[in-house]
């Protein structure tokens, strides 16, 4: 049970996944699909912000330090820096930068999505998916 709620964060994510899930799923209603859609876009969103933290850690830069006594360059003096760096005291920026391009995308996916629902509603006269299935027909 500790570890259940260790992870509660874990738990937050699969049920707002769940939710947009069941809404893409099982509503009618297009806007309702695209809402559960965005819910389960933010979703993941959440859980790989939640991969990429970490306690006590720092943002990954190397600090500069002042040249080396034997007169080496300033190559040598990042190649001892990067040597000398714990890979465990830094956060891994990879994730949240590809979470900032997901978040791009699923703006431009909403978007898209609203403008073809404005079309269908002006074409149809309805946002219910049967209604528009069986007008298709």
């Amino acid at each position: 049970m500790d570890v259940v709620i260790a992870k509660y964060n874990y738990w937050i994510y699969i049920l707002l996944m769940m939710i947009g899930l069941y809404a893409m799923i099982a509503k009618r209603n297009l806007v309702k699909k695209i809402i559960g859609m965005n819910i389960f876009q933010t979703a993941i969103i959440l859980f790989y912000v939640s991969i990429g933290a970490k306690r006590d850690a720092t943002i990954p830069i190397i600090e500069h330090h002042s040249p080396a006594p034997d007169g080496a360059g300033h190559g040598h003096e990042l190649a001892e820096a990067a040597h000398s760096v714990d890979p465990n005291l830094y956060v891994n920026p990879l994730p949240h930068v590809l979470m900032l391009t997901a978040i791009v995308v699923s703006v431009a996916t909403l978007g898209v999505a609203l403008a073809i629902v404005i079309k269908l509603f002006r074409k149809y006269g309805t946002l219910e998916e049967d209604e528009i299935l069986e007008q298709i027909r």
